[in-house]
């Protein structure tokens, strides 16, 4: 019965998957503009972030989507193909669960954001120009 589940649900991810995927590239806003000097000040600061996640995740597409649309060049890990990606969260954020932001300050402390609510949240509050 766990076997047959396990493909059901793997099927159903293999359909859904490149629909998901056609989705968020046709919804996907456009990025916003901003001064040279300000985006590269803005690219500084986003420099030691990363988003671990799936790419078919629903979750995952809504915080990319945002990056996007505030134009952030944040580093993209595949936490569900790569096996290194997945164990550092598992080791250093304490569990495997995407979205997570993982936000290196300039202290070297380190800050872990789960749920896409919150990811989103953190970073319209710090680069969203209204």
């Amino acid at each position: 019965m766990k076997w047959i589940l396990r493909y059901f649900f793997r099927t159903i991810r293999l359909i859904l998957g490149p629909i998901l995927l056609l989705s968020e590239k046709v919804s996907t806003p456009a990025g916003i503009e901003r001064p040279e000097e300000a985006q590269k000040q803005i690219d500084e600061r986003t420099k030691h972030m990363a988003l671990y996640q799936f790419k078919t995740c629903p979750f995952c597409i809504r915080v990319r989507k945002i990056i996007h649309k505030l134009n952030l060049k944040i580093e993209h890990l595949d936490a569900q193909h790569n096996m290194t990606c997945r164990n550092e969260l598992l080791e250093c954020g304490g569990k495997i669960k995407v979205p997570c932001l993982k936000i290196t300050d300039p202290d070297g402390s380190i800050q872990w954001l789960y749920e896409s609510d919150t990811i989103i949240q953190y970073l319209n509050d710090q680069f969203s120009p209204e």
